[in-house]
C-alpha cells in the first residue's frame, strides 16, 4: 500500500501504513500491532515460498481487538511505557555485559597468544607494527612452515544430496569452531572417496576460509565429514599444537595480515600465493599447550557468563512480551496506577 504521513511518503507494497481514528490512540495501537497475538495470526496468514512470503491485506484490514476508553487506552499506555522502559533499560545492561565479556575474551585470546603467560619474560620486537614486542624466546616465521600439508579446496564443487555425510562449507567454519547448523548439506556416501581425494581430514586439521567470509579458522573435531569450495585444510607440524594456532589465527595481529593481503570489492579472498606471507609467532610447543588450557579456562568461563546474560535477555524479553499482551486484551487491570508508579 502507498500512503503518505507526517510528511513521509511510502511507496511500496512492503509496508502497510495503519493510522489511528478518533477512538483509538496512536500509542495504543503501537501496542496492541506489537502483541504477540498479532504477530502469530499474521504469521499463520502468511503466503509465498522462501524468504518472498508476506501478510495479505485483508489480514491487516480485518484484525479486530477489544478497544477500551480513551482514558483506559491511556491509562494502560503509562503502564506500559513504565514498565517496558524498565525493562528495555535492564535489557541494555545485559547487551552492555555481554559487550564487555566478548572484549575480554578477545583481550585474554591476543594477550596469551602473543606475550605468553609469564608477564616478566625477555622481549624482542616482533617486526609488526601492530604486534609490537613478543616473549624474546618465541619463534617467529610464515605460517605454513608450520604446516606439513596443506589442501586447497576450492574450486571443487561436489553433487550435494538430502543426507549421507556432512558437508562443512564456508559458511560452517566460525571463528575458532565448526557450527553444524549454520548450514546443513551432504554429500552421498558413495561419492565422498572421488569428493575428498585431494586430502582425507582428521582430527586436528585446520580449516581456514579464503573468502565469503575470509579469515575463519576452525578445528576439525569430527574427521568424517567432506569439505567444500572455498576452504583449505592445513595439517600442523608435531611442533605445532593446533588448537594454540587456531587461538592465534583468529586473533587480531593474524587477522590484520589477512586483510592487508585481501583483495575483492564485494567479497574479500585471499590467493593461495599470499599465505607464505602470513606469518604465526609461537613459543616451544610445552608452552603452547600451557597457553591452550589457560584459555580454554578462561574462555570457557566468560562463555558461560555470555550465555547466562543471553538467557537473562531472553528473559526479559518474555516478561515484555507477555505485559503487553496482559495490558492490551485487559487480562491485567492497571486503571489503579498508583499500585505500579
Amino acid at each position: 500500500m502507498s500512503g503518505l504521513t507526517e510528511g513521509v511518503g511510502f511507496g511500496t507494497t512492503e509496508i502497510t501504513v495503519a493510522r489511528a481514528n478518533s477512538r483509538i490512540l496512536n500509542r495504543f495501537l503501537f501496542y496492541v500491532l506489537t502483541e504477540d497475538r498479532f504477530k502469530q495470526l499474521g504469521k499463520s496468514a502468511m503466503t509465498g515460498a522462501g524468504g518472498l512470503k508476506r501478510v495479505p491485506d485483508l489480514f491487516t484490514k480485518d484484525f479486530s481487538f477489544p478497544l477500551p476508553s480513551l482514558a483506559e487506552q491511556q491509562q494502560i499506555i503509562a503502564f506500559l511505557d513504565h514498565e517496558t522502559s524498565q525493562i528495555d533499560d535492564l535489557i541494555g545492561k545485559q547487551e552492555r555485559l555481554i559487550e564487555l565479556l566478548a572484549e575480554k575474551r578477545q583481550a585474554s585470546i591476543t594477550h596469551a597468544v602473543t606475550k605468553g603467560l609469564d608477564p616478566t619474560a625477555p622481549t624482542k620486537p616482533s617486526g609488526i607494527p601492530w604486534l609490537g614486542a613478543i616473549p624474546a624466546h618465541w619463534t617467529q616465521k610464515p605460517m605454513c612452515h608450520y604446516m606439513a600439508g596443506r589442501v586447497d579446496y576450492r574450486g571443487a564443487t561436489p553433487k550435494k544430496t538430502d543426507d549421507g555425510i556432512f558437508l562443512v562449507t564456508a559458511k560452517n567454519v566460525r571463528k575458532g569452531f565448526i557450527d553444524y547448523s549454520a548450514s546443513t548439506e551432504y554429500v552421498a556416501v558413495e561419492d565422498y572417496d572421488s569428493v575428498m581425494s585431494r586430502g582425507i581430514p582428521a582430527i586436528g586439521d585446520i580449516l581456514m576460509t579464503m573468502e565469503a567470509p575470509l579469515g575463519n579458522f576452525a578445528l576439525i573435531d569430527d574427521p568424517k565429514v567432506a569439505l567444500a569450495q572455498r576452504v583449505i585444510k592445513f595439517r600442523p607440524k608435531a611442533e605445532l599444537v593446533p588448537a594454540f594456532a587456531a587461538y592465534a589465527a583468529n586473533s587480531p595481529y593474524f587477522q590484520a595480515q589477512l586483510e592487508e593481503r585481501a583483495t575483492g570489492s564485494t567479497a574479500l579472498g585471499l590467493k593461495a600465493s599470499k599465505l607464505i606471507e602470513l606469518r604465526l609467532t609461537a613459543p616451544s610447543r610445552d608452552e603452547q599447550q600451557r597457553i591452550v588450557d589457560f584459555l580454554d579456562t578462561a574462555v570457557r568461563r566468560i562463555d558461560g557468563l555470555m550465555q547466562r546474560a543471553k538467557a537473562g535477555i531472553s528473559l526479559l524479553l518474555e516478561r515484555r512480551s507477555a505485559l503487553i499482551s496482559a495490558a492490551v486484551t485487559g487480562k491485567i487491570d492497571v486503571r489503579e496506577g498508583a499500585a505500579w508508579l
